[in-house]
Parts: C-alpha cells; structure tokens; sequence
C-alpha cells in the first residue's frame, strides 16, 4: 500500500539523512470529500509521528505538507476553494494535528486568473492563506531562449506578488515534456519539448534566480509518462515498437547531476550563466 511506501520513504531518509514530505494531489476527491484528506493526515501522524521527525521536510520551523490542484479551471475538479480553505486551516490549527506550513500547488496562470486558472478572485484569498506556491507550467512553453524571456515577466511578476503577500514562491523547472508513450492512439508528438542536453531545464533555473526565488520545484524525479524524468535512465532500453529518447552523449545519472547544479547556482555557490556549467 501507499502508507507502507510511506514507511519505507521515512526509514530511508532518517538513515540516510534525507528530507521527505507528503503532497496531497486532489485531484480525484469528489465535493464533500475534503474530510477524507484530513483523516489520511491524522492517521499518518498517528502511525509514523510525522509532526516529531526531524527528517520531514519543514518550512518556516513547520513540518510542510502540499496541496496539489487548487484553482484549475478545467471542470473535473469537483471540491471547491471553500473545501480547500477548510483543510489549509487544518492542517496550520487543528490542537493535535495541525501547526503545519501548507504549499499549494496551482495553475501556471493563478496570478491573472485566466486561462488554465479559474476566475474567481476567492483563490488569491486561499493562496495568502498558505505559506508556499508552487504554479504547475509543465508542458506550458518550449525553449531555453523562452525560459529565460519569461523570467523577466511571468516569473518576476509572480515572485513580486508573493513578496507582497507573505508567501513564499517556488517556480517549476521541467528538463522537458512529451505524452508520445502515454497518448500512443492519439499520435502524441515524439520529443514534444526537447531538452537542449539539459539546457532548457538550466535556463528555467536561471530565470527564477534571476527573478529573485530562492528555491524552484524540480518536475519530475520519475514521471516518464510525461518526459519530465530526471532519475537514471538506460540509454540502452529494450528495442521495440514503442521507441524512446535517451540521455546519449551522457551518462544515465546527468540530470540528476545537473539538478544538484542547480542547487549549487541558486545558493550562490557556482554562478548564474547562460551556458550550463562546465562541469558538475
């Protein structure tokens, strides 16, 4: 089950001191279902003391739990803000299982309330209620030339309404996407948004340095049905009538590498370059 991978997850951090943390995605919650997020947190605390592990993620001293689909426009999501509202206050007041930093994960445009969000104003209200933010732009735009272009404007607009608000921003960065393995049927394009041999991934980065975020959302560390993988990969796999991208010239490890780069840049240790790094 899920709540015994959980188990493993936390033995494995405590062991190898590693941070974890748990992320609630709501998508496939129903109206009036909220209350079965909350009972899953109060059992998970129940069983594994998550509120007195030092290894769970904190944020601002708290442990951080995330809410992932908060404000999509796309008509499936069937809770509502008012539901979210109800499980971000408890999770930061709830007496016994509460005093928890929230972050929401939310549509790229949330800002302006258009497109991919919804329009009703009551989300900025829910989001000044959490504590982080984290807009899901996957698959949103191609391009390190793009990446660093919005920067100057989607990112350091986002970035500044978070300052002004209290809540703390975290831009997504995604090495690249395509649903061509997932959505064989309906012809998906192959190598939909290609990696620039990681450049896009490094150029998302530098833009939300440059836009003053201390820390960006890596998408994903094993989501192959979108592209988005950073973990090892073979860049031999099984020939068949499904073909597959590798990372040839580089070793199965490079994004994995290039991501603890990345790190290294926005904590000021290796500069902010264009170019990726020559080494890492």
């Amino acid at each position: 089950s899920n709540n015994k991978i959980l188990e493993y997850v936390q033995k494995g951090a405590q062991a190898h001191g590693r941070a974890y943390s748990i992320m609630y995605d709501l998508s496939g919650i129903r109206l009036n279902e909220i209350e079965m997020v909350m009972d899953d947190w109060r059992g998970l605390v129940d069983r594994l003391d998550l509120l007195n592990d030092s290894n769970y993620l904190h944020e601002d001293g708290k442990p951080l739990v995330a809410i992932w689909g908060v404000g999509f426009s796309d008509g499936t999501r069937k809770y509502t803000l008012d539901e979210v509202s109800q499980l971000i206050d408890f999770l930061k007041n709830d007496p016994k299982y509460g005093g928890c930093s929230v972050l929401l994960g939310v549509p790229t445009y949330w800002r302006t309330l258009r497109n991919d969000a919804v329009s009703d104003p009551k989300l900025h209200d829910v989001i000044r209620s959490a504590d982080a933010l984290l807009p899901w732009t996957v698959g949103r735009f191609s391009g390190s030339k793009t990446a660093l272009e919005r920067g100057k404007t989607y990112v350091a607009e986002d970035q500044a309404w978070c300052d002004e608000n209290g809540v703390h921003y975290l831009p997504l960065a995604f090495p690249g996407f395509s649903w061509a393995n997932r959505y064989v049927k309906e012809n998906a394009k192959f190598n939909h948004i290609p990696r620039e041999d990681g450049l896009f991934l490094w150029s998302q980065a530098i833009a939300a340095k440059r836009a003053g975020a201390d820390t960006v959302y890596l998408a994903m560390f094993d989501e192959m049905d979108e592209g988005t993988q950073i973990f090892k990969i073979s860049n031999n796999p099984p020939v068949g009538k499904t073909k597959f991208l590798t990372y040839e010239p580089h070793a199965p490890d490079y994004y994995l590498r290039l991501s603890g780069a990345i790190g290294k840049m926005l904590r000021g240790e290796i500069p902010v370059t264009e170019t990726l790094p020559l080494s890492f």
